[in-house]
């Protein structure tokens, strides 16, 4: 059983996408595929946008949880305490309404 690499305490120490909290293979690719390289990119990234752009270049529409993921990662690299994603959910229905 392979162990998971531990997840970046602050974004000063994000130096992949996979290190930061909530981000595993499948999210990292999301963003690389969007052209997001190194995770202090996200610093100044809105989460939506990116949620709608990964819509379009995948041509349908993304789990909501996604978004959710996103905005957890552009916070943490903002300088927010790390939170699992589905605290953002709450945050996402209201700000976003039904996706």
């Amino acid at each position: 059983m392979a162990v998971k690499a531990p997840k970046a305490p602050s974004p000063a120490h994000c130096l992949r996408l996979e290190d930061l909290p909530n981000v595993g293979p499948a999210i990292a690719n999301d963003l690389r595929s969007l052209g997001i390289q190194h995770p202090r990119e996200l610093a100044h990234r809105d989460a939506f946008v990116l949620y709608q752009s990964l819509c379009q270049l995948t041509g349908k529409r993304q789990d909501p949880c996604v978004l959710d993921t996103f905005m957890a990662a552009t916070d943490f690299m903002r300088g927010a305490a790390p939170e699992p994603w589905w605290r953002y959910t709450a945050q996402r229905k209201r700000i976003y309404g039904p996706l």
